[in-house]
């Protein structure tokens, strides 16, 4: 019987569709506050939809290096949304209960709060879709079955 060559995974299912998008809609809301609060509605779509696309398409995929990557993705877009939001809430609560007025502060209107929160969830519903992924290569092992 005939080896197959191993196919390496293509940078397009290695790249982080999702955290790119994340990283692009608090950049755009940090630095251009103004602008992003005029155009908000077009700008998340055009960072959200393609992202959830090309994410969905690296379901399909079992190779354990793109599932590891994919994890570890999802983890740090986590991480970086969790770090925002705190910044955020702390700001708030700085202004809010301390009475400090001239405070640089990070400002997440409710819009980026429900496209950030839409992201993860595409986060943790692909990573549920890895899980099975998972769970299928491993029962091709099993003598059981």
């Amino acid at each position: 019987m005939a080896k197959q060559p191993r196919k390496e995974a293509s940078n397009f299912l290695l790249f982080p569709w999702s955290l790119l998008s994340i990283v692009l809609i608090l950049f755009l809301n940090i630095v251009f506050n103004d602008f992003f609060s005029k155009n908000w509605s077009w700008l998340v779509l055009v960072l959200m939809v393609p992202a959830a696309i090309l994410e969905n398409l690296k379901i399909g995929y079992s190779t354990m290096r793109v599932m590891f990557l994919k994890t570890v993705y999802s983890l740090l877009s986590f991480l970086l949304i969790g770090m925002a939001f705190g910044a955020a809430l702390a700001g708030w609560q700085t202004t809010e209960f301390q009475h400090i007025v001239n405070l640089k502060k990070i400002v997440l209107p409710w819009y980026v709060l429900l496209a950030l929160f839409i992201i993860l969830l595409i986060e943790i519903v692909q990573l549920f879709s890895m899980l099975k992924a998972v769970k299928r290569e491993f029962m091709q092992f099993d003598p059981d079955n």
